[in-house]
């Protein structure tokens, strides 16, 4: 009988596909089809060719532009963008990372000094704050392109005529082959942030973009710190990847 018939639960509706979201999927399968470096059209052309208005077609551009999909050159156009690099969390050098995915790993000393621990630093390291530690900021490059800023705190100790000549490739490599120091674990931080003006002219991108930002503390084997690692990573080039455990038994319906 109709009264003892169970109303059947509403679906929700289905999501709506605003303009700015057909456009953005429509300039995502034009990307897919250029080459990296190519010029996608004008917004005006855009806007033709897809029938929807320079406003709309400017809003999906710069989604875009944020999610590291295409780059914005003033005075010249807007490009497609290489692809992000997946940053693992892993305890590999720079060098070696860029090396498993087929590109050059280039580094350039900005600036190396050596000063006092202090009270932040030492408990970093785990050395008393009067204890002498080199300071060595780098950019780090894969294929000649700006990746990330580094800077390496190691006590002097450890490294005993250490230069900046020294430093053009792995600082893991550098410890193992000069010093006979091996990486054997650490722990690493990582939140967002943006750069400032002295991170945005060694990078080569505008004021304020976003970048994550890792800090390290590396450990040999007898459990001595060795380095405590801070770097500014380009936000437009990275994004980061880790792999996932099984849940505990008894908790996979909690999710």
């Amino acid at each position: 009988m109709a009264g003892h018939e169970q109303e059947k639960e509403a679906l929700p509706a289905p999501p709506r596909v605003t303009k700015t979201s057909a456009t953005r999927q429509q300039v995502l399968d034009l990307i897919e089809r250029l080459g990296v470096g190519t010029a996608i059209p004008s917004e005006r052309q855009l806007s033709a060719d897809l029938g929807v208005s320079r406003l709309t077609v400017r809003a999906a551009l710069g989604d875009l532009a944020r999610e590291g999909y295409l780059v914005r050159r003033r005075g010249s156009g807007t490009y497609v963008q290489q692809p992000k690099i997946s940053q693992e969390l892993t305890m590999t050098s720079f060098s070696e990372d860029m090396r498993r995915r087929g590109m050059v790993p280039g580094s350039r000393t900005l600036s190396m000094a050596t000063q006092l621990a202090g009270a932040r630093l030492g408990r970093f390291l785990n050395v008393s704050p009067g204890e002498q530690i080199v300071v060595v900021k780098r950019l780090r490059l894969a294929d000649g392109e700006t990746m990330a800023i580094e800077t390496l705190h190691i006590p002097e100790a450890l490294v005993p005529g250490l230069t900046p000549k020294s430093l053009t490739g792995s600082f893991y490599e550098l410890m193992y082959e000069t010093y006979g120091i091996t990486i054997a674990s650490g722990t690493q931080s990582i939140e967002p942030t943006v750069t400032n003006e002295e991170e945005s002219a060694a990078l080569g991108v505008p004021l304020h973009s976003p970048a994550f930002l890792f800090e390290r503390t590396s450990r040999d084997a007898t459990g001595r710190t060795v380095e405590f690692v801070q770097s500014i990573y380009r936000g437009d080039r990275y994004r980061i990847v880790t792999e996932l455990g099984s849940p505990p038994r008894g908790r996979a319906a909690d999710a």
